[in-house]
């Protein structure tokens, strides 16, 4: 008792194709055609994009403290960072500005 039919050969398959697509309209061979190409569009672009590179680590250091520290050398620490902070927000504001000024927009230091 067979389960699966019998495998067709591939002239038959041939010849069943092309008397479908003779018979069939034109609408309906631009759709199925359609319906093919965004599938594998979309499947190229995944195989496409599986070839990239991945980026790279980006690596972060943290700062090892020890726990005998002073809290005068806590605080010392503190106003050095603070000062690398806020001159990296004073560069990141003139970028802005400059980004208004070539715009045309009013741009107002917001006041501390």
């Amino acid at each position: 008792m067979a389960v699966f039919p019998r495998p067709s050969k591939p002239s038959a398959v041939w010849a069943d194709l092309k008397a479908l697509l003779r018979q069939q309209e034109r609408h309906k061979l631009l759709i199925a055609l359609a319906s093919i190409l965004m599938p594998a569009i979309i499947v190229t672009g995944f195989y496409v994009d599986s070839k990239m590179d991945p980026p790279k680590a980006q690596i972060i250091y943290a700062q090892s403290w020890p726990a005998s520290r002073t809290d005068a050398e806590i605080i010392k620490q503190n106003i050095a960072d603070q000062k690398i902070r806020d001159a990296q927000l004073a560069e990141k504001r003139k970028g802005y500005q400059r980004l208004a000024d070539n715009l045309g927009i009013d741009y107002e230091q917001p006041k501390r």
